[in-house]
This record gives structure tokens, sequence and C-alpha cells, in this order.
């Protein structure tokens, strides 16, 4: 077992209890906060899997933006002071249960079971997550649709400033 695999077992089961902690937290903050983390974590199983850019796209979109926006709506919110609901029959945990014991099948015949995929892969395939090759890409095939994003980018910043400017003044 090389190194690399070792590494992918410690990202998978901090990114799985990390998840868990999101699911099962009470508190909504620690629960944005563990999703944070799963996000790292995943974005450290991207790079195991030599997709750096993916990896970088996942930092700074979901665990920056998104969540930044997920715990200021929280906070804005102040959802850690709501009353718990109570029901008589608790339909979520029974769901949560069923959900869990499709889950662990599943995951037991995916493990038991022999695969009769084919693990042959092309060649080419390692590259396609790279920066390099998601550049290429970008700037050989996809020109015009780049450009177009670029100006549609450039027109909303302008659109932006001028509705700024005009509340201000």
């Amino acid at each position: 077992m090389s190194l690399l695999y070792f590494f992918f077992a410690i990202l998978s089961i901090l990114a799985i209890a990390s998840a868990i902690v999101t699911i099962a937290s009470q508190n909504p903050v620690r629960s944005a906060f563990a999703l944070i983390f799963h996000f790292f974590m995943l974005a450290g199983l991207y790079l195991t899997l030599n997709a750096q850019f993916v990896a970088a796209v996942q930092v700074l979109v979901y665990a920056g933006a998104i969540m930044v926006l997920v715990v200021f709506v929280i906070m804005l919110l102040n959802l850690s002071n709501e009353e718990q609901l109570s029901e008589r029959i608790n339909f979520r945990r029974a769901i949560a249960i069923i959900f869990g014991i499709v889950f662990t099948i599943q995951i037991a015949i995916s493990i038991f079971v022999p695969s009769t995929v084919n693990n042959n892969l092309h060649p080419k395939s390692v590259e396609i997550g790279t920066a390099q090759f998601i550049g290429k890409s970008l700037y050989s095939n996809y020109l015009v649709p780049f450009e177009i994003v670029g100006i549609l980018l450039i027109s909303a910043i302008i659109g932006a400033i001028v509705l700024a400017k005009r509340k201000i003044d």
C-alpha cells in the first residue's frame, strides 16, 4: 500500500466523519463548519486523484464563497434559538434508519461482490482534471464561449458599479 492510498483513506474517513457531523449536529453553525471541513477534505481527495484544478475550484467556490454565505445567513436568522419541534411519531428517524440500512447493504455488496468493470483507462484520462488540460481546452476548443463569458462578467461588474453609484448619489 503506497502513501497515496494511505492519504486517500485518511481523507475519505475524515470526509465521511465530517458529513455525519454536518447531518447529525443540532447546532446550525457547527453543522456549517463541519460542511466547510468536508469541502476541504473533498478537495484533498481531488488532489490525490491528480485533479488540481477541480480541487482549487472546490476550495474557492464551495468552501470559500458559498459557505461564507451559509454562515452569514445562519447568523442573521439566529437559528440556534428555535424551539425543537416534537412529533408524536418520528418519521425522519424511521426514514433515516431505512436509508442507513440500504446504504450499508450497498456498501457491503460493493466490497464483497467482485467487480466486472474494466479498469483499463485511456492514458489521456489521467490529465483531464489538471489546470494545464483545462486551460488548453478553454483557449483552443472553447475560445469564443470563453470570451463571451468574459464580456458578460465585465458588463455585470459595470452594471453593479452603476447601480451602486446611483444609490450613493
